[in-house]
């Protein structure tokens, strides 16, 4: 008599990662957490943020007015804005990445931000002149505003001269973006010739990136277009993740390729605008955290996009400390320690896919 065969337990498809793409989402949100209350609590001053939190709740009177307007004026807002800037980026580099079908691209690297900080230059050097109209029109959003356009602008001619009958060239898109970052650094050089010294001045630092002018303003200026952005990612994941197929297996599955392709580069080009218009050029978040996620979580933009805006905020916040340590009291800009981290990281990612030129 045969015994009675039991059921067998199912398991996972072999390949699925979603259990660990969950876990890897909850452990960067703890990481964010972490690295936030950090960077609340971290500066010259000995003010540390959990001791205000504390006061406040237990209704303490003896808050000094210095203490309210170290943590609330001068360190809240910069964690802030690096929480928007880091998520952004990183974001914006999966989406590229996803729409490109191509690990190698960045807002950094193919000149998307470039051509963004083109256009907040021109506002910053010009506002006073030939552009006043466009900064009495829009106010505070002026500098975002011109920012998204140059952003916009970029990556039109970008996916238009890097993508053939829906195949997108690795070294056709890095060549066109080399030209076209050198075309945004050239006018760029002119508007910084035009500058007068205190528009040079903030131009300079500007330029290599940096959270030391982060206020409520600007916050208040960035804040709508990047929420909305990332609000608004999630929704492109199941048509970038039919786009890995290809074009027309993307369509077939009944996905709208050539409006999925709009939305995500004004999407890209608007939160990049912003975040360049308020920090000047950070580079390589937007390749160094999606890679790192894809090679941990897979490819599945579900998981990949949330995960890449809070280990991409982690990383900002983590990078503006070690700017704000490495040479204090001096500040040194952050978009110099992104740099430092993400080139090697890029090179290793060239080395790592030696001979393979197209996804």
């Amino acid at each position: 008599m045969m015994a009675a065969t039991r059921p067998r337990r199912e398991h996972p498809a072999e390949g699925d990662r979603s259990a660990r793409a969950r876990l890897a989402i909850l452990l960067c949100g703890l990481l964010l957490g972490v690295v936030a209350l950090a960077s609340l609590g971290y500066g010259a001053s000995h003010t540390s943020a959990m001791t205000l939190l504390w006061n406040v709740m237990s209704g303490a009177d003896a808050i000094s007015a210095r203490d309210r307007i170290i943590v609330y004026d001068i360190r809240l807002p910069r964690v802030i804005l690096g929480i928007l800037i880091g998520a952004a980026l990183a974001v914006s580099g999966a989406v590229m990445q996803g729409l490109f079908r191509n690990p190698l691209a960045d807002p950094g690297l193919v000149g998307v931000s470039a051509g963004a900080g083109l256009g907040a230059i021109s506002v910053i050097v010009l506002g006073t002149t030939a552009l006043g109209p466009v900064v009495q029109m829009f106010g505070i959003y002026a500098l975002p505003f011109s920012a998204f356009l140059g952003g916009l602008a970029t990556s039109l001619i970008l996916y238009r001269v890097a993508t053939r009958r829906g195949q997108t060239s690795i070294a056709t898109m890095l060549l066109a973006g080399i030209a076209l970052a050198a075309m945004a650094g050239a006018f760029s050089g002119v508007m910084v010739y035009l500058a007068d010294d205190r528009q040079l001045r903030d131009l300079t630092f500007w330029g290599l990136g940096s959270l030391a002018g982060a206020t409520w303003t600007k916050i208040a200026a960035a804040a709508p277009i990047i929420v909305v952005t990332l609000l608004a990612a999630p929704f492109l994941a199941r048509g970038l993740n039919a786009l890995s197929l290809g074009e027309a297996t993307a369509h077939h599955l009944g996905v709208p390729v050539q409006r999925l392709k709009n939305v995500a580069i004004v999407a890209v080009a608007a939160a990049v605008g912003a975040c360049v218009a308020v920090s000047g050029g950070i580079g390589f978040v937007g390749i160094v955290v999606p890679h790192l996620l894809r090679l941990l979580i897979g490819p599945d933009n579900r998981y990949l996009l949330p995960a890449s805006a809070l280990l991409g905020a982690a990383l900002l916040l983590a990078a503006d400390a070690v700017s704000r340590s490495i040479v204090a009291p001096a500040e040194l800009p952050i978009g110099i320690v992104t740099a430092a981290v993400g080139a090697p990281f890029f090179l290793w990612i060239l080395l790592r896919r030696r001979g393979i030129l197209d996804l």
